[in-house]
């Protein structure tokens, strides 16, 4: 079990951890004092699982690449657990700040969904920017999402994903994508240099 806490602080999970946790506290106490009744508006829900996700995202990588790459040890395994992980992390925390404050921010699939989706996105931004920037795509995806006109098309269905409600079939496929292309990129290739 040492190995486990070792590698939890090595990885900075409990400073992550508060960090999703206030976040999702902090955007469900603004809800409950905004008023406003329902899943109405997905952005609330999305900016938590974006800080959540970019909170967990700093994890990706350890304090030495290099000792990373030359341990004894299996890491495909463990990154892909690693980002599969946040992802339910991200998720669960959301869906229980719900539960116990009794303002219905997001339904459970539009959180699941996004929380996949956004943490895969965080997963390829760790293989192509860097764990210390793995933020950065989801962010990037997030802010277009937000300021495009509402989705008229498949193309544009895809590109908004993250807001669209939960039945719908591309914003699935979209995250689904998402949520595989990056665990397995960063289980295979791991965090930049």
């Amino acid at each position: 079990m040492r190995w486990l806490t070792l590698y939890a602080r090595s990885r900075q999970v409990p400073a992550s951890l508060a960090a999703v946790v206030i976040s999702a506290v902090a955007v469900w106490a603004l809800a409950a004092r905004d008023g406003a009744g329902g899943p109405a508006d997905p952005k609330l829900p999305v900016f938590v699982l974006f800080a959540g996700v970019a909170a967990v995202s700093i994890g990706l990588g350890g304090q030495d690449l290099a000792l990373d790459r030359t341990a004894a040890i299996r890491w495909r395994p463990r990154r892909a657990a690693h980002v599969l992980l946040g992802g339910l992390l991200v998720c669960a925390v959301l869906l229980a700040v719900q539960t116990v404050g009794g303002e219905d921010l997001a339904t459970p699939g539009f959180v699941v969904r996004d929380s996949a989706g956004l943490m895969g996105l965080a997963a390829l931004g760790a293989v192509v920017c860097g764990a210390a920037y793995a933020w950065t795509l989801p962010i990037a995806w997030l802010s277009f999402s937000v300021f495009v006109p509402p989705p008229t098309g498949v193309p544009m269905q895809a590109a908004t994903w993250m807001l669209l409600p939960p039945g719908t079939t591309t914003a699935t496929w979209t995250a689904t994508t998402l949520a595989i292309a990056g665990t397995t990129a960063y289980a295979f290739a791991g965090p930049r240099r």
